[in-house]
């Protein structure tokens, strides 16, 4: 798979990606992984990085070959070992994947270590991930939206972005009603019923009425698309367009604009 070698900067960033103190591999995982891949852990007791670094790199060094790094990677990167936390599979997927693609390769959707394009700069890979972002910006999708995102877009990780994009509807709706409820317990209680706490329009009329049950719909049904599916494996197998990644973050942006504009329901 390409060059017979990563260097030494290469190295040093994909072990600071699977070494991310916040989402990266914990001690135990990288003892584990490295052991299954063959490679000596030579220094144990360092930060999660420099362990990496050094196990990697001493490998290289030895074998005059990267064959076993790429297991290690493969392993460290398969779905099934983050079904109960997925969100942990894509930001770790999206690290790795900056510093990869300067080797010319990355790992997709569904864990699996591919040949891509290289890139040799920052501001190169940096416009590729960043033509999401441009197009919607184009489209004049809602602050919110972009700043949710911004590190999902970063990487081009559209699914990802997506599913951020739907929890800040949900953290603007828990703000405008108060409560600390989620998913489809959230939009009941907030936009639901004969005296919803959140109200995106007067519902003095039978089609405003109308309106205000399908906006709370609407909510439900991007949620349970996006928000509700994170706990399945299938979730990560999801391989989701550039096209249709800016179609959903629109609709996003049109329900915040719609609860920028609703008003507030006293408790009666």
């Amino acid at each position: 798979m390409g060059s017979l070698f990563f260097t030494d900067t290469q190295l040093e960033a994909i072990a600071g990606a699977l070494g991310d103190t916040s989402s990266g591999l914990t001690g135990s995982e990288i003892g584990f992984l490295l052991s299954a891949s063959q490679i000596s852990d030579v220094d144990p007791t360092a930060t999660k990085r420099v362990r990496i670094y050094n196990a990697v790199a001493g490998d290289q060094n030895h074998r005059q070959s990267r064959v076993h790094i790429l297991a290690f990677i493969r392993k460290s990167m398969k779905p099934e070992r983050y079904v109960s936390n997925p969100d942990r599979f894509e930001l770790m997927r999206g690290r790795l994947n900056q510093a990869l693609l300067f080797a010319g390769l990355a790992v997709d959707h569904s864990g699996v270590l591919q040949e891509v394009t290289h890139v040799r700069t920052i501001a190169e890979s940096r416009m590729r991930a960043q033509e999401l972002r441009a197009d919607l910006v184009k489209r004049g999708v809602h602050e919110d939206i972009l700043k949710f995102c911004k590190e999902e877009l970063l990487v081009s990780n559209y699914f990802h972005a997506v599913m951020e994009a739907v929890k800040s509807i949900m953290d603007k709706l828990r703000s405008k009603s108060g409560l600390n409820d989620d998913g489809a317990s959230l939009i009941d209680k907030s936009l639901s019923g004969e005296h919803p706490l959140v109200r995106i329009n007067t519902m003095s009329t039978d089609s405003e009425k109308s309106e205000q049950k399908g906006f709370a719909n609407l909510l439900k049904g991007v949620a349970g698309m996006f928000r509700n599916t994170t706990a399945h494996e299938a979730r990560i197998h999801w391989t989701m367009s550039k096209d249709d990644a800016e179609d959903l973050l629109s609709m996003a942006s049109l329900i915040h604009r719609r609860l920028d504009k609703a008003h507030i329901q006293e408790n009666m």
